[in-house]
């Protein structure tokens, strides 16, 4: 709650309407956009008026695919590791987000949601969140990446109705691969519950990838990374991405993950509105370099200690969005869908989130020309701000 009405004038808004010159936005007391407009946007005596000094307000940023931060892990199973998850994200930009499991053992999991469940009813000082990403166990261990090879299970519906279970539904997005044993079963299983299902860690054929698409599959998990790659004789996950309309492919923009030529690639293929950014990042994100438990981390990248794999990231999602538009040569009003309005849309909370549309919660960020951020709203309500 925010307390009482606020109107913001003086600033450059982003809608899906377009871009407000000198723009203003009414929230009201229950932290959801009232009004979105110019001069005709007015309040009541007595509201107060925040001046934005021609700085952007552009909708808070929504990232599906995000581990932990500044030393905390979702996997941590504590409510602090939440917490505090939730107040170094949105100080780089994030405002609401899924919090995101990794393979692990069965208790770990359940710990892991029940933990999400608790903190679904007491909510989180910064970034909102907005439920659970289950990545794994249910995957291929060929393309497991970083993920624990001894934790890797095949999905049966005992699983999966006790992970249900435990999360009370806050489930929204699960990775998992279609083609091990009772893969598909799975996709089915999952997509009939609501549960947006994404295609990852998995070594699928073309052919197994239209299946798992016609059995309600939508989405694929850190695209090229991770799958089976394209070959021009086997156009695996990574190629069905691309072709495949009825897929959303997420996206790691650090640069390291994906090659910036192959964002570009992947933006002018798919389009902004089919590619959906993420961070992926892991507990050491915001750490200085060095070795942290199975990780080393050199110049912000993650491997394991082995150096057999990159080991998530230590991206933040206003990086992300300052990278895109380097890498892609898009102008920040084509690009941010892919960190508001496609994330939304995929787990079904475009109803109240992604975009600065009167009835939607007051999440925004407050940046200048640089995207550097002065401030982070959610629900109205400010939760960080940068100290001049």
């Amino acid at each position: 709650m925010s307390g009482r009405q606020k109107l913001w004038i003086n600033a450059e808004i982003y809608t899906p309407q377009g871009v407000l010159k000198q723009g203003r936005m009414l929230v009201g007391a229950d932290g959801k956009i009232e009004a979105v407009g110019g001069q005709e946007v007015q309040a009541d005596d007595g509201v107060p008026i925040h001046d934005a000094k021609g700085l952007k307000i552009i909708p808070g940023l929504i990232d599906v695919h995000v581990h932990g931060g500044n030393g905390f892990s979702f996997m941590d199973g504590t409510e602090e590791s939440l917490e505090e998850m939730s107040k170094f994200h949105a100080m780089h930009g994030t405002t609401s987000f899924l919090a995101t499991t990794s393979t692990a053992s069965d208790d770990k999991l359940v710990k892991a949601l029940q933990c999400a469940v608790s903190v679904s009813r007491t909510g989180l000082s910064g970034a909102e969140m907005l439920g659970v990403h289950f990545e794994g166990p249910f995957i291929n261990a060929k393309r497991r990446g970083a993920q624990s090879l001894q934790d890797i299970r095949l999905p049966n519906v005992s699983a999966m109705e006790r992970y249900w279970k435990a999360s009370e539904g806050l489930i929204r997005l699960i990775t998992l691969a279609p083609e091990v044993e009772g893969g598909m079963e799975a996709v089915k299983w999952f997509a009939g519950l609501g549960v947006t299902v994404s295609i990852g860690h998995s070594d699928a054929t073309y052919e197994q990838v239209v299946q798992a698409v016609e059995l309600g599959a939508s989405h694929t998990t850190h695209h090229f990374n991770g799958m089976s790659p394209l070959h021009h004789r086997e156009p695996g996950v990574a190629g069905a991405g691309l072709m495949l309309p009825e897929l959303t492919t997420e996206l790691i923009v650090d640069g390291i993950h994906v090659h910036p030529s192959v964002v570009k690639l992947l933006f002018e293929t798919k389009g902004p509105h089919k590619v959906c950014m993420i961070t992926d990042a892991v507990f050491c994100a915001g750490l200085p370099d060095g070795e942290y438990e199975s990780v080393y981390v050199t110049n912000g990248e993650v491997y394991l200690k082995d150096g057999s794999s990159l080991a998530g990231s230590s991206l933040t999602t206003i990086r992300a969005l300052r990278n895109v538009i380097r890498y892609t040569g898009l102008p920040l009003e084509k690009v941010l869908p892919s960190m508001t309005e496609v994330p939304a849309k995929e787990i079904k909370v475009y109803d109240r989130k992604g975009s600065l549309d009167p009835g939607k919660d007051a999440d925004f960020l407050l940046v200048d020309d640089q995207l550097e951020i002065h401030a982070t709203y959610v629900a109205g309500k400010e939760v960080y701000r940068r100290m001049n």
